[in-house]
């Protein structure tokens, strides 16, 4: 019995090593949520990966890209500005479990998602100076080097859409073919009774 322990810890220690790879990634994630406000608030807030909102307002984005923001607002001068993504303490903590627990797999999944990365600053914070003629429309600004364009953050979001759609979708068939089962049973003539 002793020995069968004995050769079974290296098998054991492996798998553990793969099902905790990628640490970071498990514990923080791959996105990370945006919050942008502006003094005053009310201003629109356009982000080089084609996202739009009004200050103040918090969007989801991975954390791997950075983007230049564009804050713009009737009456002030429009703001340009960047939201850095860069190895986070947290997130360099979770890639020192992956060299120490789950080698270089971890490591790999790690640096691929940018779970290691946070968005900085964060919250991003803008103070607009009045101004005229000030900021007549809302432009999005150009992607930074490394971050999303807004084809490839839209085409993200769209197979994010689908990948959560499949097992909705799989759901109602499987609801609609229950159903159909149970009206066919219910159409069906009763057996004869023997009496």
């Amino acid at each position: 019995m002793r020995h069968a322990s004995r050769r079974l810890a290296p098998a054991i220690g492996i798998v553990l090593s793969l099902a905790v790879s990628g640490c970071a990634t498990i514990t923080r994630g791959s996105t990370q949520a945006l919050t942008i406000n502006s003094l005053p608030v009310g201003a629109t807030a356009s982000l080089s990966n084609g996202e739009r909102c009004t200050t103040p307002c918090t969007l989801k984005l991975k954390r791997k890209h950075p983007v230049a923001v564009e804050v713009c607002k009737a009456g002030y001068e429009p703001v340009l500005t960047q939201v850095l993504s860069q190895v986070a303490g947290a997130g360099a903590a979770g890639m020192a479990g992956n060299v120490l627990v789950g080698g270089l797999i971890g490591v790999g999944v790690d640096a691929a998602t940018g779970a290691t990365k946070d968005l900085t600053p964060n919250p991003l914070s803008v103070t607009l100076a009045a101004g005229e003629p000030g900021c007549a429309a809302p432009t999005f600004p150009g992607v930074p080097d490394g971050g999303q364009t807004p084809q490839e953050y839209a085409a993200q979001a769209k197979k994010k859409a689908k990948g959560k759609a499949e097992p909705a979708q799989k759901a109602e068939a499987a609801q609609g073919e229950a159903k159909q089962a149970d009206v066919a049973e219910a159409a069906a003539p009763a057996a004869p009774s023997e009496g």
